[in-house]
């Protein structure tokens, strides 16, 4: 490794730090005045507080890397550009594809890093982190086992969902089990999907067994509908719905092999196991597009213009990354071209603007 690579991969490794824990910094404080009323009214010691936020870093930091990787690149080239070691360079018969390869070689590290970060890290503390705030800060007593059945506890009954749905807010493979005072079951009603609608919920073919308190037996009704009033909400189950970040990409596999074999659909997380793979390039893509930026733009005011240009870049990319996987979601786009395209338009974005900063 040349010299200029060392002090390259050196002053980006040490801005990607600082930058890195100042945006930590920020959206800790952020979601701390966000949620610290919750804690308060849930009475629950401060150092719960302490592991839920402690249990979050991970996931903000595989969120915000390829920011921060963007925004190293460009403050390093933006301050050697403003500095004239640019030209001295080019001066020396030095092409800036010079650039690529200690600047890439650290996307691609940065890619790979955040990838096993998001296999073995994320998955434990988030699902660790949305335990607390679920269970002991909003005190709700619902449940999911690792496979994908919700099993909610409620007023003398208890609702087992084999299937929620969070993009159309649908539940299937319902069954309520209801209970008298001497916890004997007095009604089942099992349904194969339902939604929710003016603050109740709506089964569909619908098997309800009723108790006679006579003699004990079951009595069985069909119905094509039937509405009840529940006491929870669709936005309860999306809390408690296992997640694609609370799963590797292993597990997220299995996960959707169990959803297809019942007969559900998996389209979201098929997008979501595509995007595992798609989110870590964009380290390498955001480096390239540093790049052809920072050596663009005329000196003399190369570092504030370099900023504005990443912040608006992220901002771009991150509207353009969650719609094109929202299309994927309602079915509009395949799995991997909804998780892939953005990258894609980046990565051409990217060679175009290095081609041109040449």
């Amino acid at each position: 490794m040349s010299i200029i690579s060392k002090y390259l991969t050196r002053e980006i490794i040490k801005y990607f730090g600082i930058i890195l824990l100042t945006v930590i910094c920020i959206f800790l404080a952020v979601d701390f005045f966000e949620k610290i009323d919750n804690f308060i009214e849930a009475d629950l010691p401060f150092s719960t507080t302490i592991r839920f936020f402690q249990f979050r870093i991970p996931f903000i930091i595989a969120q915000i890397a390829p920011v921060c990787i963007l925004l190293a690149v460009l403050v390093v080239l933006g301050l050697m550009n403003k500095n004239n070691e640019i030209i001295a360079l080019k001066s020396s018969g030095i092409s800036i594809y010079f650039f690529l390869r200690p600047v890439l070689s650290i996307g691609l590290l940065f890619a790979v890093f955040l990838f096993f970060l998001s296999e073995t890290v994320v998955p434990i503390t988030i699902n660790n982190a949305n335990m607390i705030w679920l269970k002991e800060v909003k005190k709700k007593s619902a449940v999911i086992s690792k496979e994908k059945n919700i099993w909610i506890k409620g007023n003398r009954s208890i609702l087992n969902i084999k299937y929620y749905n969070p993009t159309n807010k649908t539940v299937s493979g319902v069954t309520l089990y209801y209970f008298d005072l001497d916890f004997l079951l007095t009604r089942r009603v099992d349904a194969k999907s339902g939604f929710y609608k003016n603050e109740n919920w709506v089964f569909h073919e619908v098997v309800e067994q009723i108790r006679d308190k006579e003699t004990g037996n079951y009595r069985i009704e069909l119905h094509e509908q039937i509405v009840e009033k529940l006491d929870f909400l669709p936005d309860d189950l999306k809390r408690v719905i296992k997640k694609s970040e609370e799963m590797n990409f292993k597990e997220l596999y299995r996960y959707i092999k169990n959803i297809e074999s019942e007969g559900y659909d998996a389209t979201i997380y098929k997008v979501d196991l595509n995007a595992k793979i798609a989110f870590p390039f964009v380290c390498i893509i955001m480096c390239l597009l540093a790049i052809g930026i920072a050596i663009k733009i005329k000196r003399g005011r190369t570092l504030s213009i370099c900023i504005t240009y990443g912040i608006g870049i992220i901002f771009l990319y991150w509207v353009l990354y969650s719609f094109c996987l929202s299309l994927g979601y309602g079915g509009i786009l395949p799995p991997i071209i909804a998780s892939w395209m953005a990258n894609l338009i980046f990565l051409s974005f990217g060679g175009l603007t290095l081609l041109n900063a040449e």
